[in-house]
């Protein structure tokens, strides 16, 4: 079932090539709504949605009522700056876990839905007048395994030259 909210779990389990265990979106081919509608077979970009909660921080301070889960993301970082990370970025999760980066999150009017006036909130624009968009950062599971919360996590940056995170 889709659903905007998730529950803050004490874990989660990640499966390779598909995503969250349980989650409406994991899959090898798209599972978001408007995606499927454009294409079925095209291959899913957003197994896992990655949030830092330094956003929720400053959604609090303009007097929303945010915390981890609401923004239906799967994992809650805090001291990365995943909005900067490159695409083809890996993040390992404890042990053994390890997600790729595809892409930006383009918030959509679920939000709004949520709580008027949030999706404005996520968004903003950079010193050249581009859209920044906030709402987190997609991925797709290349190694399965459990990500408990407090889990270290590693950063590798892809090799060669980066490109920067596009939404997906």
């Amino acid at each position: 079932m889709h659903s905007f909210s998730k529950y803050a779990e004490p874990s989660i389990r990640l499966i390779e090539g598909l995503g969250v265990e349980g989650d409406a979106h994991a899959g090898q081919t798209v599972q978001h709504r408007s995606r499927v509608a454009r294409n079925p077979a095209a291959p899913n970009l957003r197994q896992v949605h990655l949030l830092h909660a330094e956003l929720f921080d400053e959604l609090v301070e303009a007097g929303f009522a945010v915390f981890p889960g609401d923004l239906g993301e799967n994992i809650t970082t805090r001291g990365i700056d995943l909005l900067g990370l490159p695409t083809g970025t890996r993040l390992t999760f404890g042990a053994t876990a390890v997600v790729e980066l595809t892409g930006l999150r383009n918030p959509c009017s679920q939000i709004d839905r949520f709580q008027r006036g949030l999706m404005a909130a996520t968004l903003a624009q950079d010193a050249d007048g581009k859209l920044v968009r906030k709402a987190g950062v997609m991925s797709v599971v290349l190694v399965g395994g459990d990500v408990m919360a407090g889990d270290p996590i590693g950063i590798e940056l892809p090799a060669g030259t980066s490109r920067r995170l596009e939404p997906v």
